[in-house]
């Protein structure tokens, strides 16, 4: 603690001599000695001043020792700090030299190592290079070793393989050293292991086919073991022979120029030992079916059948050998089917019977059929697993096996293997030889037993044929496509057709599923047309030997099977598919015969169901003739009339008939029972006439519809000419042997058994 700046008040004057008796402590401003004289107490009291005024300041010179201290220490402060400063400069200035020297060293050592990697890459790319220049040595030697079973060598896929990237290598770097020359060694490596491919192939080949012939020829073998020797045998050798021709097959197509002949000769050599081998068992069972005396349809299934199995098993074999030449394959199979074709072809384009060329027609069809349904997919990354096995890279030379996947292996064009045997084109030849004969039988047909056809009397028997019940359909056309035609209201009642309507509904079911449709309705309007005429003819005669209400209803109900037939026809071409027209075609047909008879004629707009073929029937001779709709309006017509006609006679016949008194009449004078016999003979000639005529209708028309359609303009044409005889006559209302017309709407709905 700081000294007090105000000192005590001096006590000096105040000590008595007592106090300094006893040596009481002297203050130090007290004099030392008793002040004697003025000058010893002006010093003193200058003394005292002095120590006063000392006193009074001594706070503040403590303050300035103190900051003078802080200073000092500040100082060094100061100096410590420049002196480490100028440590940490010095560091600083070390440290940045370290770091200048540590980069350089960094960039030193990066240069290396690039000039290394450098280095090692150009020593890769030189070894890499040098790698196919020495594969040309390895080829070599390996294409001179003695004797064609070098191609069994485990490792000979392996240098094809290597020489075909040589090639595409040389081929995409032609400005290396030697380059051409080098490409032309190794093609002619590929070449000369192609052809070494080829030559173990045809040698491995014949050998067994001469081993298989001496067999075949030494005695007689079972079944089992033909099979054997011609299937089992040539398939063990194709096991090693398969991964060699496979490699053919594909540096055929890299490589056409030179190596498509060498694939060509291979395919043509098979396919000779192979006829060669197969063709006495194929002579001797083709023998064995006797194609000259068998049943056409049996000799055609029967030969078909082995045949269809002999090619599978041909094709089943060869595939096991290649993958491509399907064009000759197929050519080889048709040589094979040859040998049943030569005997099969004459009989077929002689063959008269229409009905047996439609059954070989029905038999070559589901021999396609079955075989289309047994096709089957060939999964495509198991055939590329297949293909790929033999051409996988064995462990060794890494680096140029990478190089050979990177370039061949990935995206090498591998040959597909072939698809399923397809019958239907080794099939087709025969079977267009049957339709063409059956397309030329069919218009034979049509000429000879429609267009001029000649019945008999039993033949226009008509209501006599529908009526009987022992009518019968001859045995070759009872033979038909149900399905095309089972739509028709009448197809029950087929016994009972006209011969030619009934020949033509067996031509055309036979012809539908065997000819091109184009072809079918030429031929379809040809036959309908001539039928359209046969029809009108057999009518008149009909007529004459019936009477003229059996020759209309005859036409008018053949005249509607025809439409029906003609309807599912336009329907199934329309439709553009093979299904039949279901069970409302006859409602169809009916309403459209309402329609007809209405007078409405929007129904038989092209874009209708009987557009097309509505009047199919017409043919060039009939041009100038009413179409097919008008013509069967115009015999409904005809048919109604005749019937109102015949009912209302006795008003014609009456006696006040204007026709036969010009004068006029009127009821009113005359006698009263006159004209009450003379209704009574009209009303008794009307139910007649109306009965009978509606029983005929449902006799040869046979749908109620149909029936009901052709009595109702009946009953309005007979109700029509009685009230314009009436009207003419100056009837009375009135009177009592007048009947009204609702009385007489009555009577024709009862007779008509409404």
């Amino acid at each position: 603690m700081l000294p007090s700046s105000r000192p005590g008040t001096p006590l000096a004057a105040n000590i008595s001599p007592r106090q300094e008796t006893f040596n009481a402590p002297v203050h130090p401003l007290h004099p030392a000695h008793p002040i004697a004289t003025p000058q010893q107490f002006y010093d003193w009291f200058a003394v005292v001043e002095q120590t006063i005024s000392h006193s009074q300041e001594a706070h503040f010179r403590n303050h300035l020792e103190t900051v003078q201290q802080q200073l000092a220490r500040c100082e060094a402060m100061r100096n410590s700090v420049i002196e480490i400063n100028d440590l940490v400069q010095g560091m600083l200035s070390d440290w940045r030299n370290v770091e200048e020297g540590a980069e350089n060293l960094q960039a030193a050592c990066e240069r290396l190592l690039e000039e290394r990697d450098r280095l090692i890459q150009v020593t890769e790319e030189i070894s890499v290079h040098m790698e196919y220049y020495e594969e040309l040595e390895h080829a070599t030697r390996m294409l001179n070793h003695p004797g064609d079973a070098v191609v069994l060598q485990a490792d000979f896929l392996l240098m094809v393989e290597r020489v075909d990237v040589c090639i595409e290598y040389f081929q995409t770097h032609r400005h290396f050293v030697e380059a051409d020359i080098y490409l032309l060694r190794f093609q002619q490596c590929m070449t000369r292991a192609m052809t070494l491919i080829k030559i173990y192939f045809v040698g491995s080949l014949k050998s067994l086919a001469s081993d298989a012939q001496r067999r075949m020829t030494e005695q007689k073998l079972s079944a089992t073991a033909e099979k054997h020797i011609l299937y089992s045998k040539f398939g063990a050798m194709a096991g090693p022979v398969a991964p060699l021709l496979a490699e053919l097959e594909r540096r055929a197509m890299e490589h056409p120029d030179e190596l498509a002949s060498l694939l060509s000769e291979c395919h043509t050599i098979y396919f000779s030992v192979r006829k060669s081998v197969i063709s006495g068992r194929l002579s001797a069972e083709i023998k064995a079916l006797d194609p000259a005396n068998s049943n056409l349809v049996e000799l055609t299934r029967s030969g078909c059948s082995y045949l269809k199995q002999l090619c599978a098993e041909e094709f089943e074999l060869y595939c096991r050998f290649f993958n491509s030449g399907e064009e000759k394959l197929y050519r080889y199979l048709e040589s094979l089917c040859d040998y049943l074709y030569d005997d099969l072809r004459p009989r077929i384009l002689h063959e008269p019977s229409l009905l047996v060329l439609c059954q070989v027609c029905t038999v070559l069809q589901a021999l396609m059929i079955l075989d289309t349904a047994a096709a089957d997919k060939v999964d495509s990354d198991d055939e590329a697993g297949h293909r790929l096995q033999h051409q996988r890279i064995p462990p060794v030379d890494r680096s140029f096996a990478a190089r050979l996947i990177s370039l061949v292996g990935a995206n090498a064009e591998v040959p597909k293997p072939l698809q399923r045997l397809n019958t239907a084109h080794l099939l087709q030849m025969i079977l267009q030889d049957a339709r063409t004969r059956l397309f030329f039988k069919a218009q034979a047909a049509v000429q000879a037993e429609i267009r001029h056809f000649a019945p008999s009397k039993a033949d226009l028997d008509y209501p006599g044929n529908i009526s009987s019940p022992s009518a019968t359909i001859p045995e070759d056309e009872s033979v038909i496509n149900t399905e095309l035609f089972a739509a028709l209201s009448y197809r029950e009642s087929r016994a009972a057709w006209y011969p030619t309507l009934r020949k033509l509904h067996w031509v055309l079911s036979l012809l539908h599923d065997f000819v091109d449709p184009a072809i079918f309705e030429d031929m379809a309007g040809e036959a309908i047309g001539a039928c359209r005429h046969s029809l009108f003819s057999a009518s008149q005669l009909v007529a004459a030997q019936s009477s003229e209400l059996d020759a209309q209803l005859f036409l008018i109900r053949h005249l509607m099977i025809l439409k029906e037939m003609t309807s599912v026809l336009d329907a199934e071409r329309v439709e553009g598919d093979a299904r039949p027209v279901g069970p409302q075609q006859p409602a169809l047909v009916t309403e459209y015969l309402g329609a007809l008879l209405r007078g409405t004629s929007s129904i038989f707009g092209s874009s209708t169901l009987f557009g097309g073929l509505i009047s199919l029937g017409a043919s060039t001779d009939d041009s100038a003739k009413l179409s097919a709709d008008e013509e069967l309006k115009r015999e409904c017509e005809t048919l109604i009339n005749m019937c109102a006609e015949r009912a209302t006679q006795p008003l014609r016949d009456a006696p006040w008939n204007l026709s036969k008194n010009p004068n006029g009449a009127n009821l009113a004078g005359t006698a009263v029972p006159i004209i009450s016999t003379q209704m009574n003979r009209f009303l008794e000639n009307c139910e007649n006439e109306v009965r009978a005529w509606v029983e005929k209708l449902r006799l040869y028309l046979e749908d109620a519809r149909t029936v009901g359609i052709l009595v109702a303009p009946m009953q309005a044409n007979a109700v029509s000419r009685y009230e314009g005889f009436r009207a003419s006559m100056n009837l009375d209302a009135e009177q009592e042997p007048i009947v009204s017309t609702a009385e007489l709407w009555d009577l024709l709905r009862s007779w008509c058994g409404e």
